[in-house]
């Protein structure tokens, strides 16, 4: 009777890892996914902040055609950041509430709105609705001699707090954040 369970046993086994091995995968995905986290040491297991967002490519077209000036922007690719406070904070200048906010913005050629919005699960800014704006700070729109091939965001430590940073070619935005 044991031998039999364990021929039988030993047969689903096979079953089972047949069918997980045929699996197919797609590939890696053209804009991955990252995470950016505040305090940024990863020995800090407690985050002030996190941000999950996909990571955009400019492989030989330009920023304005991905991200356009004027327009209310996605900030980064397929879905819309989204920016988790685990306590209340003062983003450039805005008072917010600890909780999980989407993540928009609009360039611009002098500076950039950065908008937190209270609708998550949004893909793109296909659906962004205005009404839904938790807060809007305008930052000024830097620059930097090294060009960034995909879109990126960290965060950098300052007196009081940190940068939110985001650059993507040769453009640098940083948004104060104070807790």
């Amino acid at each position: 009777m044991k031998r039999i369970f364990r021929v039988a046993t030993l047969m689903l086994a096979l079953i089972l890892t047949s069918a997980v091995s045929a699996q197919e995968f797609s590939g890696i995905d053209k804009s991955p996914m990252d995470m950016a986290a505040y305090p940024t040491d990863y020995k800090v297991s407690e985050k002030a902040v996190r941000i999950i967002y996909g990571r955009p490519q400019l492989k030989g077209r330009s920023m304005d055609e991905l991200a356009p000036t004027g327009k209310v922007w996605r900030t980064g690719a397929n879905e819309a950041p989204e920016i988790t406070f685990y306590k209340d904070a003062n983003f450039g200048g805005k008072d917010i509430k600890a909780g999980t906010y989407a993540l928009f913005t609009i360039p611009g050629e002098e500076e950039w709105t950065i908008i937190l919005n209270k609708n998550l699960n949004q893909w793109g800014s296909y659906f962004y609705d205005e009404t839904s704006d938790v807060a809007r700070v305008t930052v000024p729109n830097g620059s930097d001699a090294a060009s960034l091939e995909e879109f990126s965001i960290a965060f950098k430590d300052v007196d009081g707090g940190a940068h939110l940073v985001m650059g993507w070619d040769k453009t640098r935005v940083a948004v104060p954040i104070t807790m």
